[in-house]
């Protein structure tokens, strides 16, 4: 028998939690409300099509759907193995598990540091690439891409993942009854119903390789029309040009909004282990 309706089992929120939950509120709101309050609106239009925010703007959306595509292509597959890794022992599964978070919690300046320490021309694989095909990975496009695809992985493979595991085993089941092979019951069956994860995950990747910074200024640099992405043309704009720095974070809040909103609660779910 209910005895009550879908609220907290706890009663009544105590009204002492009521301050430090505002203050938590306002920390969170504040700063985005007085970007948007001393936002040059009229100026924002001019300034995103200057010769400092488009080139920018061009170069973000193109890295950023390039790394999305990257995260699709290599996130599926990992996000697969994962869902099926309930027979793994237990400390393989968890270090695996920790190994794809890491970027979540990890300084993106670290995460820069890592990528160089790996693909710089003196690094692990770099020296060989370089020695060997005479191919430099930083401070190029290609850079950009890998330093996004780095922080926005994480999110392509947890969403996935929840939304593989979500699938009624008795589809596969079924599919294996009927003959298909292991590939196709994947292709054919499992992946369409986890479509709605996937989907949620590449707008997640989307939406963090635009924001990417730390990584990005470390791994690419910022040089204009090839590594200089909107993140690193607001930093640099912030010192010589702040409307053009405002407008272009005024884009990038909006953009997260935009994502937020369209996913709703999708990505919560998406996200849950």
């Amino acid at each position: 028998m209910r005895t009550g309706t879908n609220r907290s089992t706890t009663g009544r929120t105590p009204r002492a939690l009521l301050v430090p939950a505002g203050i938590a509120l306002l920390l969170l709101a504040g700063p985005l409300v007085a970007l948007l309050i001393r936002a040059p609106w009229g100026r924002i239009p001019a300034l995103l099509a200057g010769p400092v925010v488009l080139p920018a703007l061009a170069l973000s959306i193109g890295t950023a759907l390039a790394s999305t595509a990257v995260c699709i292509l290599i996130g599926v597959p990992l996000a697969a193995v994962l869902a099926g890794s309930d027979g793994w022992p237990r400390g393989v599964t968890r270090v695996t598990r920790a190994v794809v978070a890491t970027p979540l919690v990890l300084p993106p300046v670290v995460g820069g540091i890592a990528l160089l320490l790996l693909l710089s021309r003196t690094g692990l694989l770099g020296q060989a690439l370089y020695e060997g095909f005479g191919i430099t990975i930083p401070f190029t496009t290609v850079a950009v891409v890998i330093a996004q695809t780095f922080v926005g992985l994480p999110f392509l493979v947890l969403s996935v993942e929840g939304a593989l595991r979500g699938v009624d085993a008795r589809f596969a089941v079924a599919s294996a009854t009927l003959g298909a092979s292991p590939w196709l019951t994947f292709s054919r069956v499992i992946l369409p119903l986890a479509a709605p994860g996937v989907a949620a995950g590449a707008v997640l990747s989307f939406a963090r390789a635009l924001g990417e910074f730390g990584a990005t200024i470390t791994f690419a640099g910022s040089l204009p029309g090839v590594t200089e992405t909107l993140p690193v043309a607001a930093y640099i704009a912030l010192t010589n040009d702040p409307g053009s720095a405002i407008a272009i974070a005024v884009v990038l809040v909006l953009v997260a909004l935009a994502v937020l909103v369209t996913l709703r609660e999708r990505w919560l779910t998406g996200l849950r282990p």
